[in-house]
């Protein structure tokens, strides 16, 4: 894998829902699904709430108790049972940076194919604070690790629905 190879990463699962259920799980619960500690939510210190704002312009916050949020990133698709894309800003992400987050749903035989791709990372210096040290495959393969787990816990959220 050469440097610009790391520019995105893609992670896979399949749930036993059909596409617009998976869509909603997705999108609807997303605090029910997303892990929660230092590692996978933006305020470590806090004990936030993940939520989706639904349709294009709407935004993905982590809102706090107090009022406050953190915005991570604007949608920009918002086509429900089929595909999803929002901006996505990391805590220690500047003014003006970005990256972009596209889920895409498809129905399988078992349920639901959940691909979401992570794309954008090429734009970020190499020594940004996003990277943890980390350049070309090994910092892919952090991203994809960390997607992963979220999509493990998205799969059993599904699971607790009834099967198509």
């Amino acid at each position: 894998m050469k440097e610009s190879d790391a520019d995105s990463v893609r992670v896979t699962t399949t749930v036993a829902v059909d596409p617009a259920t998976a869509f909603a799980v997705f999108t609807e619960e997303v605090d029910a699904w997303w892990r929660r500690g230092p590692r996978y939510r933006f305020d470590g210190e806090r004990a936030g709430t993940m939520r989706f704002e639904p349709g294009v312009g709407g935004r993905l916050v982590e809102a706090y108790g107090d009022g406050d949020a953190c915005e991570v990133g604007e949608i920009r698709v918002w086509d429900p049972g089929r595909r999803l894309v929002f901006v996505w800003r990391g805590k220690a992400f500047a003014p003006g940076e970005a990256t972009e987050v596209e889920v895409r749903f498809e129905r399988v035989a078992a349920g639901t194919r959940v691909t979401l791709e992570h794309r954008g990372w090429g734009a970020l210096r190499a020594d940004h604070p996003a990277r943890h040290g980390l350049a070309g495959p090994a910092f892919a393969s952090m991203i994809g690790l960390w997607w992963g787990d979220l999509l493990t816990t998205l799969r059993a959220r599904a699971a607790q629905r009834p099967a198509p």
